[in-house]
């Protein structure tokens, strides 16, 4: 798998790349700002991108708004953001909309290399990726709408198992339920949120991020 890691910092961009490399990873490029990750990808087509949220100059939100971007223009390209902080702006609002091939982690839970190479595998297939603590932050926020204070306490760690984009098998084996259980919880959040069957794989995702839509 090809990798692009943009992170101001050249003491962890570097040790990033070596990390990678070493658990089997490609690392075709490495960014220190926005601006030099956007040619970056566009030139090489990586299968994930690790970007931080604040680069310079203005150490905000340039990583967020050059993720976004990545995901417009490179739909195929997997997008993994690390940040020290949780962040809940417009940015990340538009991004959670559209989670597929998506991930976002706070940088002290990746010092698992395994979980930060399962993170990128994950959201160059396709998939969404959500830390916990981002999770439990959602949660916290909403308080009117969209069924969320209707949901037991069962449902929503099922929920926020979901939102780290974890299958019912291994919701079943992290809880230590039977599987029917976690079918029976799963289909009963997608009622409270109103949720209907679609096409796509976004909706267990968008269970637990729903409120970004308001």
């Amino acid at each position: 798998m090809r990798v692009i890691i943009a992170e101001d910092s050249v003491i962890l961009r570097e040790g990033l790349a070596r990390l990678l490399g070493e658990a089997g990873l490609t690392v075709t490029g490495l960014a220190g700002d926005a601006e030099d990750l956007l040619p970056l990808v566009a030139a090489q087509r990586p299968h994930a991108v690790v970007v931080d949220i604040r680069m310079p100059p203005t150490h905000t939100d340039e990583g967020l708004r050059a993720a976004r971007e990545i995901r417009e223009r490179h739909p195929g390209t997997g997008v993994l953001v690390l940040s020290q902080y949780i962040e809940t702006g417009p940015a990340l609002d538009a991004l959670a909309r559209n989670p597929k091939g998506f991930g976002y982690l706070l940088k002290d839970r990746v010092a698992d290399i395994g979980r930060l190479t399962d993170a990128l595998g994950r959201v160059a297939r396709g998939e969404s990726v959500m830390d916990p603590l981002v999770v439990e932050r959602l949660f916290r926020r909403r308080r009117v709408g969209g069924g969320l204070d209707d949901l037991t306490g069962r449902e929503r760690e099922v929920l926020a198992l979901m939102a780290e984009g974890r299958s019912n098998e291994a919701i079943t084996q992290s809880l230590g339920v039977g599987a029917k259980t976690v079918e029976t919880h799963v289909r009963n959040v997608f009622t409270k949120l109103r949720l209907e069957p679609s096409q796509t794989d976004h909706r267990r995702v968008l269970a637990v991020l729903a409120y970004l839509r308001q």
